[in-house]
């Protein structure tokens, strides 16, 4: 029991540090070289060795009660931002990814609103574009034809680069997660909300560690934009910060979008793939691969019920 107890410390340990301490002992030493140097020296190296040798020199750090008491504090700050920075990038995924944007403050919700208006009539464009030049591959197969595919693969990736179905949320990353929803309710009657809790119980192991992997991943990706905008401040009274913050942020947008489109994926494939199971443990009749009409039971079947109205008195 007593090995069990120290593996356990040691894993909470390890991720503490990786999580949490290190993350933040970056952002306290950008900050510390900002306070040190200031805008008139910001690269000064020479300047910074020089202020750190001072402070180290000081008398309140000079005894072992002193170091104790700056390890600690070290430590503390380091946890105390990097919580932060978590924080803020738990908001940041929360307004990326937009599900609920339609009950988001007024204000929020206008710029919302007109940004998915925006991104609809340009994702309409493209569709029309990419579904005319298909026509004309099809009439051309008729004729016996083959027409040149470029064009309409340069169309396809034109729609694509706005969003992977209709625009419903005001960011791509958020309609390529809704795109999931759409796609499985339009080929397979499935609401997704409503099947998904239930199908994540009779996942295998396997699928339910990559989909555990491509959440933490998105997660992870939003941390970095919470690290930009904490770091973005310090750019105030120290220039180099802003560079910084800037590459945080471009790093987060790749990372978000890959990991969207990522966990899209596996959500939709693990239905596809995994439906006929949870409809076999419901007791569903069902052989063959899964259809509309498999989908319209299941989620029927699992669809909570509105509560009846009270009885008239």
């Amino acid at each position: 029991m007593g090995l069990l107890l120290d593996k356990i410390g040691e894993k909470l340990v390890d991720r503490w540090l990786t999580l949490l301490v290190l993350p933040g002992a970056l952002f306290l030493a950008v900050t510390i070289a900002g306070a040190a140097l200031g805008q008139s020296h910001a690269l000064d190296v020479h300047r910074l060795a020089a202020v750190l040798t001072g402070w180290a020199r000081s008398p309140a750090v000079a005894d072992l009660g002193g170091q104790l008491v700056l390890l600690a504090a070290t430590l503390a700050g380091s946890a105390c931002a990097s919580l932060l920075a978590r924080s803020i990038g738990a908001v940041l995924q929360r307004g990326v990814l937009g599900a609920d944007w339609r009950d988001w403050p007024s204000p929020l919700r206008r710029v919302a609103q007109r940004r998915t208006a925006t991104r609809a009539a340009r994702w309409s464009e493209a569709a029309d574009a990419y579904n005319a030049l298909r026509r004309l591959a099809a009439a051309a197969r008729g004729a016996g034809e083959r027409a040149d595919a470029t064009a309409r693969r340069a169309a396809l990736h034109a729609m694509m680069r706005i969003a992977a179905e209709a625009p419903d949320r005001p960011t791509w990353s958020g309609d390529r997660v809704h795109a999931a929803a759409v796609r499985l309710d339009r080929d397979h009657a499935i609401e997704l909300d409503v099947v998904w809790p239930h199908l994540w119980l009779v996942l295998p192991d396997s699928t339910r560690d990559a989909v555990t992997a491509a959440a933490s991943g998105l997660d992870q990706a939003t941390v970095l934009g919470g690290w930009a905008l904490l770091l973005a401040p310090v750019g105030w009274w120290w220039w180099p910060a802003l560079p910084i913050a800037a590459a945080f942020a471009a790093v987060c947008r790749h990372r978000v979008r890959a990991g969207a489109d990522l966990y899209a994926q596996l959500l939709e494939a693990a239905v596809r793939v995994h439906a006929g199971e949870l409809a076999a443990q419901l007791g569903l009749d069902h052989a063959g691969p899964l259809d509309a009409a498999l989908g319209e039971d299941l989620t029927r079947l699992l669809l909570t019920r509105v509560p009846p109205p009270p009885p008239a008195a």
